[in-house]
C-alpha cells in the first residue's frame, strides 16, 4: 500500500506538473508572437543608404544634362544657320570659265563682250565671191582683189547683236539710209547700227536696226557684179546678203 501510495502520489505530480509547462509554453509562444506585431520595422541596412545616396543624386542630374544638351543644340542650329546664310550670300562657282570682273559663269550666265565695245577686224567675203570694200570717198561695193586694202574692216558691237562697220583705212561706216540705199557715213549715225546674225549656212547676215520696208528688214547684199543692193530688194534667205567673216 506505501508503494502504491507512493506511486500514485509520484504520477500525480507529473500530471499535475506537465500541464503547467504547456500552459507556459503556449503564454509563451502567445506572447513572443502578439510582441513582434506591435514592434516597430528594423532599421535599414547601411548597405542601403549609398544606393539611396546614388538615386538622389542621379535624378539631381537630370535636368542639369537635358538642359546643357538643350544649349549644345541651340549653339550647333546657329553655327548651321549662320553657315547656310553664307553659302546663300556667297555667289555660286559653276565651274565656267572666269568673265571680265573675275565672278565665275556658269551655263545660265551668258558673256556679251560686245557690250564691252570690242573690235574685231575682218574681211567680209560674200558668198557672189566679193570682198566688201569702202572706198575713199565713202562709196560701197565689191572687189575680187584679196589685198585690197579697203576691204579690211573693223566691226565693233555697240549693242546685243548690233554692230558698227567701219572701212580700217577709209574712215567711212558702213550704212543704210531710210530707203534703203548702202553708203558710206563719215560721222555714226542711226544709219550705221547693223544687226549682226549668223545664219544657217555658216554665214552672217547685216540688217539695218534702224530702218524696215513694210515691216521687212533691210539688208547689206552685192549682186553677181559687186554692187551694192538696195535694201528693199534684200531678203535674208538671198544668198546675195551672206557674207563670210574672214579674220585679217
Amino acid at each position: 500500500m506505501s508503494r502504491w501510495a507512493a506511486g500514485g502520489s509520484r504520477a500525480a505530480a507529473a500530471s499535475a506538473s506537465a500541464p503547467s509547462c504547456s500552459g507556459a509554453g503556449i503564454g509563451a509562444g502567445s506572447g513572443s508572437r502578439g510582441g513582434s506585431g506591435l514592434r516597430s520595422a528594423p532599421p535599414p541596412s547601411p548597405l542601403t543608404r549609398p544606393l539611396l545616396l546614388a538615386l538622389v543624386l542621379l535624378c539631381l542630374s537630370l535636368p542639369g544634362a537635358a538642359c546643357h544638351q538643350r544649349g549644345r543644340d541651340r549653339v550647333k542650329h546657329a553655327a548651321l544657320t549662320s553657315s547656310d546664310a553664307q553659302l546663300v550670300s556667297r555667289p555660286r562657282a559653276t565651274g565656267g570659265p572666269p568673265g571680265r570682273t573675275g565672278v565665275p559663269q556658269g551655263r545660265h550666265v551668258r558673256s556679251y563682250n560686245h557690250l564691252q565695245g570690242d573690235i574685231r577686224r575682218r574681211k567680209l567675203f560674200s558668198f557672189q565671191k566679193f570682198f566688201l570694200r569702202i572706198d575713199e570717198n565713202g562709196a560701197v561695193n565689191g572687189t575680187k582683189s584679196k589685198d585690197d586694202p579697203l576691204s579690211i574692216l573693223e566691226i565693233t558691237s555697240v549693242d546685243v547683236g548690233v554692230v558698227a562697220i567701219k572701212g580700217l583705212n577709209s574712215n567711212y561706216y558702213l550704212a543704210i539710209s531710210r530707203k534703203g540705199e548702202l553708203y558710206g557715213a563719215r560721222e555714226f549715225g542711226v544709219d550705221c547700227t547693223l544687226k549682226e546674225r549668223i545664219e544657217e549656212n555658216g554665214y552672217n547676215t547685216y540688217a539695218s536696226a534702224e530702218w524696215k520696208n513694210r515691216k521687212r528688214q533691210m539688208f547689206v547684199g552685192l549682186n553677181v557684179h559687186g554692187r551694192p543692193l538696195k535694201g528693199k530688194k534684200t531678203r535674208r534667205k538671198n544668198t546675195a546678203t551672206h557674207f563670210l567673216p574672214i579674220v585679217v
